[in-house]
């Protein structure tokens, strides 16, 4: 009997039905449709990969499957090499042609991705993928990459199919539960909704009214949690685009351009402009990992790095990794993040700095530690950034956050630390930056002893900073420090006005 010829719609990090080309284009085919999500076990194993992302995505998948059942759809599983499950479906079914969305990941999933084209050229099965967001593929330069980043995520939205069809026979199979394999994922606290819906209202709800204080607000982890978009999750997932979100943003834009002083619209002309670069950072910053897949493990600098030399140092890292470095305000960011999944950027980036400069650990440990701790992992974001903050690029500034600064700035009564360091709860605001300053009578009268409740602080900040900032300068002149930075900027230096 001849075996029916379809085409498969892989699924990878692109969790939706709307705005995703590699859908619609075969649902337009001449063939029925397959629609398959390959977990590979290599995956669960990876140091930067946690339980919490696994459940994240396969609770997304799980919206995806009903969605693509809705309209006639089925989506089959896999726990395996994808490669396999091709096969096995070329074995009852005549595969004609695979599609695809570009996914940008690091270098396992790049090798993934080659041996599934591999398997098509060997098997005669066209492949096509589809670009995603503004990362643009196989750039040399960055000379004019903001010209077709802005003209990619500018264009028309893919129309949201109606209906497809699936061969006969081919019907959805179950997601593996957290418990067949054999993980548990810890319990985040106001954890987001799964799936493009709730991407969907995520966006409209910023859109309505949390987005309005964005520009004033984003920088507070307190009032962070509400006037951020908290579209990443969804990002990473792929449960949304880069285009959609740009799409709404700029329909709400024309709104407030009508009356901007308006009560209505007070607020929003500077803060939907602030959002709109973020947007424009988010693939920026994905594009890096595009031609450098190996930004977990090597430094985009690697003369750089090399004289930096940072050492593991045991007890630093575990103070810094649990929050437990007797720095109130920064010990109160890392308990929120890993409570919670999520944290606002610039205290991500205070967090990766004290690592890197105050205390002098390894950014390969550290960011394995933060990819871990983040709902919203996405590898060309995180990487970048820590290489950023750890000043192992050669092209960004040295930036070094002051722990004490950023707590006055942002937490000044300290009720962000209390919330989270709860051995501080009694603590009044004239010491709750610097407990370790209280006298012993103090002390007892406010219920926290230093060092037997709260640790002091780990290391003196302000100077173990400024030797960190100062060693870093001094790396950061080696001749071959500096002419590594030039191919640096070549490859993925930002262009402002290209």
């Amino acid at each position: 009997m001849e075996s029916v010829p379809v085409s498969v719609v892989w699924f990878k990090r692109d969790l939706r039905v709307s705005d995703n080309p590699a859908l619609v284009e075969a649902i337009n085919g001449p063939y029925p449709v397959l629609c398959i999500f390959n977990l590979e076990p290599e995956r669960l194993e990876r140091a930067d990969v946690d339980p919490i992302h696994i459940e994240w995505e396969l609770d997304c998948l799980t919206e995806l499957r009903t969605a693509l059942e809705s309209i006639g759809g089925s989506m089959q599983f896999n726990l395996g090499q994808v490669t396999d499950q091709l096969s096995e479906l070329h074995e009852t079914y005549d595969i004609k042609h695979l599609y695809s969305n570009e996914e940008t990941g690091l270098q396992w999933s790049w090798d993934r991705d080659k041996s599934v084209a591999e398997w098509c050229s060997a098997n005669g099965v066209e492949f096509t993928e589809f670009p995603t967001n503004g990362v643009v593929r196989r750039l040399g330069t960055r000379d004019h990459w903001k010209k077709h980043r802005d003209a990619r995520v500018s264009s028309e939205q893919i129309n949201t199919p109606v209906a497809m069809e699936s061969p006969k026979g081919f019907t959805s199979n179950s997601i593996h539960s957290m418990e067949q394999l054999g993980l548990a994922a810890r319990t985040l606290v106001e954890r987001p909704l799964p799936g493009e819906k709730a991407a969907l209202n995520v966006l409209y709800s910023f859109l309505d009214e949390r987005g309005r204080t964005y520009r004033k607000d984003m920088s507070s982890p307190i009032t962070g949690w509400d006037a951020c978009s908290r579209l990443s999750p969804y990002l990473a997932a792929g449960c949304i685009t880069i285009r959609q979100i740009l799409h709404h943003t700029r329909r709400k834009q024309k709104k407030v351009k009508v009356n901007p002083r308006s009560k209505e619209n007070l607020g929003w002309t500077s803060s939907l402009s602030s959002f709109q670069s973020r947007l424009a950072w988010h693939c920026h910053f994905i594009q890096r990992l595009e031609s450098e897949a190996t930004m977990d493990v090597i430094a985009l600098n690697p003369e750089l790095d090399g004289h930096l030399a940072r050492e593991m140092d045991v007890e630093r890292y575990a103070a810094w990794s649990q929050g437990k470095t007797g720095w109130p305000f920064f010990d109160a960011c890392m308990r929120s993040l890993i409570a919670t999944g999520w944290i606002n950027f610039r205290m991500r980036a205070m967090l990766q700095s004290v690592a890197s400069y105050t205390l002098w650990l390894p950014w390969t440990d550290t960011g394995l530690h933060l990819a871990r701790c983040f709902l919203d992992y996405e590898p060309g974001i995180h990487w970048s950034q820590v290489h950023m903050q750890s000043g192992v690029t050669g092209i960004n500034s040295i930036r070094a956050y002051s722990v004490r600064k950023q707590s006055t700035d942002q937490d000044p009564d300290g009720d962000f630390i209390r919330t989270w360091v709860e051995e501080l709860r009694d603590v009044p605001k004239e010491h709750i930056h610097e407990p370790w300053l209280m006298s012993d009578e103090q002390q007892k009268e406010y219920n926290c002893l230093i060092d037997v409740d709260y640790p002091s602080p780990i290391v003196d900040e302000k100077t173990a900073r400024k030797e960190g900032v100062s060693k870093s300068y001094s790396a950061k002149s080696k001749p071959e420090s500096k002419q590594r930075s030039l191919l640096v900027y070549e490859v993925h230096g930002s262009r402002k006005r290209r």
